[in-house]
């Protein structure tokens, strides 16, 4: 199981390696092929989430479910930073670290 470096923006969801680097990143991760497949899944789940949340913001009266929308976009970007704290770098753990954002 190799691993390599990869480069991650989480707000644009994206992994790039090295040579694709072409804008910003906020996490270093060193990563196999199946952990960086595992983390675009949760980008993807992610994005689920948040595009559900989106709609449902437009709804001009409220969802007895009102938070769940919320609760599982929470849950994602809480997966998402877990795996990059497993993966990253000593930057990228101590960063994380430092955001408070991890139970």
């Amino acid at each position: 199981m190799d691993k390599k470096t990869y480069y991650v923006a989480v707000g644009s969801s994206e992994i790039l390696e090295p040579e694709d680097m072409t804008g910003n990143f906020e996490f270093e991760i060193i990563a196999s092929e199946e952990e960086v497949d595992q983390l675009q899944e949760l980008f993807e789940e992610n994005e689920d989430a948040h595009d559900d949340t989106y709609i449902r913001s437009h709804l001009p009266f409220p969802l007895h479910d009102n938070n769940r929308g919320n609760s599982t976009a929470d849950y994602y970007m809480t997966q998402i930073y877990s795996k990059l704290h497993q993966l990253g770098t000593h930057e990228t753990k101590a960063h994380i670290e430092s955001m408070n954002i991890l139970p």
